[in-house]
This record gives structure tokens, sequence and C-alpha cells, in this order.
């Protein structure tokens, strides 16, 4: 299409083929192709002169508008690439994404105007391709796969109860008085795992036995934790902050529990837009400056 527009405007294939660096026999030849996939002739040609038929003038007015929207297709995608700006669709977990990633895309959409963000919180393992989604923020031991992953900061699971709950029942001190406990357990995570937890000596323990209050949501466990219904086991993202005031105590300290990690996850390393890049970077600038 390209070498017969120009073959118009310059007034000759030789000119359109010194615009393509091609031969004019070559330039000639793309011409034909069209005129033989169409089975209508385009141009009339002599040794002087080339003008339009009459279905090469229509065949000329569309082919010039599909060759400027593929241009603009091709400078749009390419200052996408090259530009802050577009849509970022990112997944997270619900509770961690409530809890954390609010004012982390404000600052981000504060810092790059011409960008949106459509964000899908969900506890559920999201397919980043079929769903198509840029990135996704992934907590804890990952399945293998193709995706490209990026640490961005380490958190740790605790268990932890309110004041009030350890001045009615006792600070658990042994393995025993912790299975003997009221527990709050989450039963929404991807690859949840047993309560476990390392004594000084290096022994394992899993902590079973009944549990006192079940949800697949984090913040009702929280929210029961900090009025004094049990002993609560989670991620420091979680009831960090709560540990941090003084409102929720952490039991058994003494004890190593698992260290997990807030990753990154996104499709692919080739052809990642500037945007996404940009946003890995500040996603790992805030959570550096964040203990979870």
């Amino acid at each position: 299409m390209a070498v017969f527009v120009s073959a118009v405007e310059e007034g000759s294939l030789v000119g359109a083929a010194r615009r393509f660096g091609l031969s004019p026999s070559m330039a000639g030849k793309h011409v034909s192709a069209i005129e033989g996939e169409l089975q209508a002739r385009l141009l009339q040609r002599s040794t002087r002169t080339l003008k339009l038929t009459e279905a090469g003038s229509v065949y000329y007015k569309h082919c010039k508008k599909i060759l400027e929207a593929v241009k603009d297709a091709n400078t749009e995608v390419r200052e996408t690439q090259e530009n802050v700006r577009g849509l970022l669709r990112i997944a997270a977990p619900d509770t961690f994404g409530t809890m954390h990633l609010g004012p982390i895309i404000a600052s981000f959409l504060e810092m790059y105007p011409e960008v949106s963000i459509e964000i899908l919180l969900s506890d559920r393992y999201i397919d980043l391709v079929a769903e198509g989604v840029d990135l996704a923020i992934r907590i804890g031991k990952l399945q293998d796969s193709d995706l490209v992953v990026k640490r961005l900061a380490p958190c740790r699971m605790v268990y932890c109860a309110a004041p009030s709950f350890l001045n009615q029942y006792g600070m658990p001190e042994t393995i025993e008085h912790l299975r003997k406990a009221p527990r709050l357990a989450f039963t929404g995570g991807v690859s949840p795992g047993d309560w476990t937890l390392t004594s000084p000596d290096g022994q394992m323990h899993i902590i079973d036995g009944p549990v006192r209050l079940a949800s697949n949501n984090m913040q009702m466990l929280l929210s029961a934790a900090l009025t004094g219904a049990g002993i609560a086991y989670g991620p420091s993202f979680v009831f960090g902050g709560s540990i941090s005031s003084g409102a929720l105590q952490l039991v058994l300290e003494d004890y190593k529990t698992s260290e997990l990690a807030i990753h990154a996850v996104y499709p692919t390393r080739r052809h990642v837009s500037l945007k996404l890049r940009r946003f890995i970077d500040h996603l790992a600038v805030q959570f550096g400056r964040t203990i979870f």
C-alpha cells in the first residue's frame, strides 16, 4: 500500500522506488501484486506518465486513511513505551491492598498525572495473561511459572493477642498452652499452611486443635483479636501496626515463625512499558521504607 500511495504522490514508480530504496521493477511488482489480488487495474502506466484509474482513485483514498491510521497507532504505542502514560491494571491480595496500597498508588498517580490505575483486590489466584493484568503483588512462596518475579520486602508470620485476652487467659509460655488457647484462623490464603513455629532449640511445632473463629478475611480476624477474642496468627503486614502501638502483644516471641516475602510479579521482561517499570521502581522504594 505504501509503495502504491508513493507512486501516486511521486508521479512514477521510479520515485516510489527511490523513497523505499527499491528498484523500479520491484516497486512495480508491489503494485502488480495488489492489482492481482483485487483483480483490478489501479494505475495506467506509460514510459512518461502514471495515472490513477477509477478503481485506483477509490483505493488510493482508502490506502491513505489506512496508512495514516497505522502511523498514528505506531506513534501512540511508541509514546506509551517511552512516556509514563496510560492504564495500569494491578492485582493484589485483598487485605494487603486495602491496608497498604492506597497511599502508594495515590503518590504514584500524583507523580504521573497521565497514568490511570485499575486495581483488582482478591485473595484468589489471578492469571495475569488471561485477565489482562500488568502486575500482581503476591506474598509468600510462589508457584513455579514463567512469570517475572521481583522481591519487594520481607514479611513474617506472628502470633499475637490483645492485652485484655492475655490478662484473662494468661500469656502462653509453652506450646501446650498455645494449643489450648482460643485461636483465630485465616482460611482464605492461596497456600495457607499450618500454624507452625520453631522453638529456641530448633524443633518445629505444629499448632493444631479446635479453632475458635475462622474467617477468609484477615481484617475481621484483626478486629476480633483487638477485642480480645483469642490468639491470632498471620502476617506482620496485618498485625504489625497494632503490635507497634501496644494494642496487640506478641505471643511466644522467643520462638521463630515462618518468613514470607512480598513480590511484584509480571508477565514478561520483554517490551515492558515505561509506566510499568516506573511503578515497579516506586513499589520497591516505598516498601523499602516499610517494615512489615
